[in-house]
């Protein structure tokens, strides 16, 4: 059997030390991320819904649920807790979110200060079993 010599075996440890020859790829923006995007989306709004129709209101465990999954994705992903705050904290990411909510609620046909038009979305998404229809219930 060889023998490693002192030598040979600081030099081996060495080379395990020295970076990876391929790069890992750069991560888009979290807003750039649709799975992430799309589900603070889904609960805005619905939040957005509940706000706006007495007869709706939010199924609050299965939000907080939802957005720790959500969180939980982007950690899987490899963003930092840090990433993941600055994010869902920013007022620009807030200000694109809600003209993003908003203009997908008038294309359903929700107009703005009429609640009844949120009423029906809502009660559609309900009927619908979709994202936003599961964090809304009916009074």
């Amino acid at each position: 059997m060889r023998r490693w010599t002192p030598i040979a075996l600081a030099a081996m440890l060495g080379a395990a030390g020295l970076p990876a020859t391929t790069e890992a790829q750069p991560r888009p923006p979290l807003s750039e991320v649709a799975e992430i995007h799309d589900g603070l989306l889904a609960v805005g709004i619905a939040d957005e819904i509940r706000n706006k129709c007495s007869g709706i209101s939010a199924r609050m465990i299965s939000a907080f649920s939802y957005l720790n999954r959500l969180k939980g994705q982007a950690r899987a992903l490899g963003y930092s807790d840090k990433e993941i705050e600055s994010y869902v904290t920013s007022k620009s990411e807030k200000r694109k979110m809600r003209a993003e909510g908003e203009a997908w609620l008038q294309a359903r046909g929700a107009t703005p200060g009429v609640a009844e038009g949120y009423c029906r979305v809502g009660r559609e998404e309900i009927a619908r079993g979709s994202r936003i229809g599961l964090l809304l219930r009916e009074n």
